[in-house]
């Protein structure tokens, strides 16, 4: 551990003057505090958000749900108007992670925690996100769990996050505040691809903090779901996952959410396969030809060639429990 201070903050103004001097905001604690104990991180001030009130899960006006960032894991998971409205929500948080952890670990700090790629995790491994203009040990090293959509040449580390996966399905929006003020931000432009700059992974301005993930409202009746497909079944990141949302109408699909995990440098969505469903009706062969392509654009390493089949079947698999058969 390097020597670093730290602050409680009593409230939201508090937090933000600390943020913009340069604090780092913790809440839970679950990544970050590993990544100082691995000297991955070192930051000089740490300000304590946990107190702020940002715990609230409510409805919004137009049939959306807010949810406040201070939110656990496990309070999101378990909460009824989640598990009514979002299954897909509640399912991806319950296969993320352990209970203790998930008893800890807020929603805000869950869509910002950072790879689980080893080489970022060695701080003697060349690793552009973690020093940049280092390199990237991962393109001639073991990459079986590495990205193979949304890479570049300075990085092909994955999004570890299941719920995130969830949140770019949905196309869910952060609600952000920072000495400006108040901002939104679409899902789909939080996360930042890799490119040449790895080590800036979010669209954040200095000092700003997450306050909520709002999801939008949705066409009822919504049918959603998570697959996560990995080496064991407790406890372990994502080799490809699969969230689906479908809203059906007279045995149509009128509306179709999708997007994978345990794939991309970010939460992959999948509009190819969004497109191929909607207006059509549910069957074993439209799944499958959807599903053909969930890997468009895929760009495979020495180890992780797999990854494109598997991720098909894993679409094909969720689109089946999702939607059904006929």
């Amino acid at each position: 551990m390097h020597p670093f201070s730290y602050t409680r903050a009593s409230d939201t103004r508090e937090a933000l003057n600390a943020g913009r001097r340069g604090g780092r905001y913790i809440a839970g604690g679950t990544t970050l505090v590993d990544l100082m104990r691995e000297t991955v991180e070192r930051p000089e001030t740490l300000v304590d958000i946990s107190g702020l009130p940002l715990r609230e899960v409510r409805a919004t006006e137009g049939g959306g749900l807010r949810i406040g960032a201070l939110v656990t894991m496990a309070e999101t998971a378990a909460h009824p108007k989640v598990r009514a409205l979002y299954p897909v929500i509640s399912e991806s948080l319950e296969l993320s992670a352990s209970a203790q952890l998930r008893n800890m670990a807020t929603l805000g700090g869950n869509i910002m925690q950072r790879t689980r790629c080893t080489y970022f995790r060695d701080v003697t491994a060349a690793c552009n996100k973690r020093e940049p203009g280092s390199g990237c040990a991962a393109l001639k090293g073991h990459n079986r769990t590495h990205a193979i959509l949304g890479t570049s040449d300075s990085c092909v580390a994955t999004h570890p996050s299941d719920v995130a996966v969830a949140f770019a399905a949905l196309e869910a929006t952060v609600h952000l505040l920072g000495p400006d003020g108040e901002r939104r931000v679409p899902f789909a432009d939080f996360l930042l691809l890799p490119g040449r700059t790895p080590n800036r992974e979010q669209a954040l301005r200095p000092g700003e903090l997450i306050t909520a993930v709002e999801i939008p409202a949705l066409p009822r009746p919504l049918r959603s779901g998570y697959l996560k497909v990995r080496d064991r079944q407790s406890y372990e990141f994502a080799l490809t996952s699969a969230a689906v949302a479908l809203h059906l109408r007279g045995g149509i699909i009128r509306e179709a959410k999708v997007a994978a995990g345990g794939v991309g440098t970010v939460p992959w969505k999948l509009p190819a396969v969004e497109r191929h469903l909607i207006g059509e009706r549910p069957s074993a062969a439209l799944w499958a030809a959807a599903a053909e392509k969930a890997a468009d654009g895929a760009r495979t390493l020495q180890h992780n060639g797999f990854k494109p089949e598997l991720l098909k079947r894993t679409v094909e698999r969720q689109l089946r429990v999702v939607g059904g058969t006929k």
